[in-house]
């Protein structure tokens, strides 16, 4: 699990190793600053009044008696927007505060800035508004027919009248999964006096943040600057903003600073969630199992504003059939507009909810094939060279989907001893479950995703380097989440330059460009890839401007000689570098959706193991076991930690997680009743990883954050299925899924 990097000096924290993150000790102490943490000298606490119905007109809004609750120094709504009134991540459709209509349930309505938070909570409560409630539109597929619709695509390749002798039908969903970062939203916006403000957030975009700050105060953009803050956690959460603009509006308004941070229930509207899903499938074969042709129809639920839905809708469909060959695909999918909680960006990003439905699919195909499931993925795996199934590119470069496959398939499996104690039942510690009645069940699945963005997008990250008299300095505006960027930013700066001090900074929007989103599995290789080659190039023009031929911690070297020591670099130049890393262009795709649309892709396997207490519905995930494309490991342990986590959020939304809507409302918005696996949860996990190169990560790698999380869980509902014969077409799988199911369902094709 190592890669090869140049030989040089003190580089035991280099490309291959589990280098220490420079931000674990302080997490683990307590002593590092999130952005809930930050604290100005004369600051006001923000506070937001959200909408409790959601769809309905706001027939009267009084500020009046808010403004004389002592404490309080302003009130503002959305005739307070010097700017655009709207803003959005895609599109500029949500607005900045109620435009006379609450479209979902928690819409921000009004925000106030008081002394303290108490008296801007009494303020929030001194608000008299009116709303004249109206019918919500809940249901996805109503949605459909209205024609309220962010983005259909329609996916159209090969022979609309090929068909196959072996057919298989399934309808699945999947439910409305929440990010649930443990650090909930929250910055401190500061007024500098001259019509500008900086806001300190926890984001993973900065730069999309500061162009819609930008155009809803209505200033010029070197009047906001957005630094980034410590994040307690993202998956996707922070891509869109949530108080960015309402803290910026009440510094603005009263000329001092303003800090927010939402309390756990406030979270769980005030971020986007993972769109729920409704989905048909139809598989037809030949009888030896190879994939003639397959049809879906896909409906995704996208809330009330657009947020990152075409891209999401997108990736379900371009990643409807997975990582199998098919020659004729034909995919319907619309992600739709309706008043439920708005949906966005979720690790995974629409191919979770495919990966779901079409490996069922595969598993309902193998049973009527009666054929081994793993044979029946190898058979039709992609490789390079392939068509893509859905829009016809052609696979360059890697894409080890048998040979992922294969290894999965050779790891052994957990041993079938009782369990020794009642925490390892299904029913735990409450010693409800009878070991007679435990039934063990084990499943397969394999996803494909695409790394960095797609769909002809400019891409890009810029980063500049400088050396120091204390060492190298990597300057980048791409957000630090947890994942470890910070790291793997410094053992390529490390590997590359032969220098192993290395100190990243992260800086705001108005001194570097963007790096674009921690998102899309891409800031390894986009971020990561920046680095590599902006070292590299100064690395050689150092050599060249002082005719050395080596260069460490210590200096320049010419002929085994030190000709310049590294403390003179910094003022002998050159010593510093910038550099915009793109990517290799895409495509947009044709009214087909057929193109060029992806640059690089990434595979992954998982093996789930579960013991199932048909009678009681309960159940305990014992393994999942996996095998991950990872193009080359630069960070043994980081990586494990990336598959570990994103097997956790596979588990939970597998077994437990959903958000509970009732007409458009949340009924479970907090960490009480929205559950979560704990540690008590946590299944053991053996992870594997395949090494061939990326053809443009830095040293061959590809990101890694996504693909722990798109398979796993389908393949503990695979489990399941085996565990109980029951067709589990839906996840979370409840209790009632499997206690209360007709007796002798199976999990035959139709």
């Amino acid at each position: 699990m190592t890669v090869e990097a140049p030989t040089r000096t003190g580089l035991a924290s280099g490309v291959g190793t589990s280098a220490v993150r420079p931000d674990g000790i302080p997490k683990l102490t307590g002593n590092y600053a999130f952005a809930s943490d930050l604290m100005e000298r004369g600051m006001l606490w923000g506070a937001t009044l959200r909408s409790p119905h959601p769809h309905a007109n706001v027939t009267r809004l009084d500020i009046g008696p808010a403004l004389a609750v002592p404490g309080v120094a302003t009130v503002l709504t959305i005739d307070d927007v010097p700017g655009s009134r709207h803003y959005g991540l895609e599109r500029a459709d949500q607005p900045v505060l109620a435009d006379g209509v609450a479209r979902f349930w928690g819409e921000p309505v009004a925000v106030v800035a008081a002394d303290d938070l108490e008296d801007a909570r009494r303020g929030l409560a001194a608000i008299e508004v009116e709303y004249q409630p109206l019918d919500p539109l809940i249901d996805s597929e109503l949605a459909v027919e209205r024609g309220e619709v962010f983005r259909t695509i329609n996916v159209r390749r090969g022979d609309p009248d090929a068909s196959g002798p072996v057919v298989v039908e399934g309808y699945y969903e999947v439910g409305m999964q929440d990010q649930a970062p443990l650090g909930p939203e929250s910055g401190l916006a500061v007024p500098d006096g001259h019509g500008g403000v900086d806001v300190y957030v926890a984001t993973q975009w900065s730069h999309t943040d500061h162009a819609q700050i930008v155009a809803c105060l209505g200033v010029a953009d070197d009047q906001v600057r957005v630094h980034p803050a410590g994040i307690g956690g993202a998956f996707g959460a922070r891509e869109d903003v949530s108080l960015q603009i309402h803290l910026c509006l009440l510094a603005q308004a009263t000329g001092r600073p303003v800090k927010m941070v939402y309390d756990r229930k406030e979270s769980f509207v005030g971020h986007v969630h993972r769109h729920p899903a409704r989905m048909w499938y139809r598989h037809e074969a030949t009888t030896a199992g190879d994939l003639v042709k397959v049809t879906a129809r896909m409906v995704l639920d996208g809330g009330a504003y657009t947020s990152s839905s075409p891209a999401v809708i997108a990736n379900a469909s371009y990643f409807a059939v997975g990582p199998y060959r098919c020659d004729n695909v034909f995919v319907e999918s619309h992600v739709t507009r309706t008043n439920n909680p708005p949906c966005g960006a979720m690790r995974g990003f629409g191919a979770v909810q495919a990966c779901f439905a079409y490996e069922a699919q595969m598993d309902r195909l193998a049973a009527r094939l009666g054929v081994d499931p793993l044979q029946l993925r190898l058979r039709n795996a992609l490789a390079p060279g392939d068509a893509m199934s859905t829009t016809g590119q052609i696979i360059t470069g890697s894409l080890p989907t048998a040979r992922v496959i294969e290894e999965l398939r050779a790891m052994p499996l957990p041993a079938e001893a009782p369990p020794t104690h009642p925490f390892h039942l299904p029913g735990g510690t409450g010693l409800t479950t009878d070991p007679a009645h435990v039934t063990r069940g084990v499943g397969y699945a394999v996803s494909m995703k695409n790394l960095a963005f797609s769909e002809g997008f400019d891409d890009y990250a810029e980063v500049r380097v400088t050396i120091t008299p204390a060492g190298v300095e990597v300057h980048t505006a791409a957000a630090e989440v947890g994942q470890g960027l910070v790291t793997i930013c410094q053992q390529i700066a490390r590997t590359v330059l032969g220098i192993p001090q290395v100190a990243v900074v992260f800086d705001d929007t108005a001194t570097i460009g963007s790096a674009g989103s921690t998102s899309a599995s891409r800031q390894t290789q986009m971020t990561g890839g920046a680095v590599e080659a902006v070292c590299a190039e100064l690395r050689q023009m150092i050599l060249e401007a002082h005719d050395g031929d080596e260069l460490d911690d210590t200096g320049v070297w010419r002929a085994g000689e030190l000709v310049v020591p590294l403390d003179r670099l910094a003022d002998l130049g050159p010593a510093t570098h910038h550099l915009r890393f793109r990517h290799p262009p895409t495509d947009t795709p044709d009214e087909d959706g057929q193109g060029n649309l992806h640059v690089d892709f990434a595979i992954a396997a998982h093996r789930a193991v579960v013991d199932v207490d048909a009678e009681l519905g309960l159940l305990r995930v014992v393994a999942v076991d996996t095998v991950q494309d990872v193009g080359a490991v630069l960070n043994p342990a980081a990586l494990l930690g990336q598959v570990e986590g994103g097997i956790m959020q596979g588990v939970g939304l597998a077994v437990m997680e959903e958000l509970i809507l009732d007409g458009g409302v949340i009924k479970n918005a907090s960490f009480t009743d929205y559950l979560l696996p704990t540690f008590a949860d946590a299944p053991a996990v053996t992870a594997g990883f395949v090494e061939e190169a990326s053809h443009f990560g830095p040293f061959g790698a590809k990101g890694a954050g996504e693909p722990p999380t798109i398979s796993s869980t389908a393949a503990i509902a695979a489990a399941i299925r085996n565990a109980t014969g029951l067709p589990i077409t839906r996840v979370p799988v409840r209790p009632d899924d499997i206690a209360l199911a007709q007796p002798g369902r199976s999990i035959q094709g139709t």
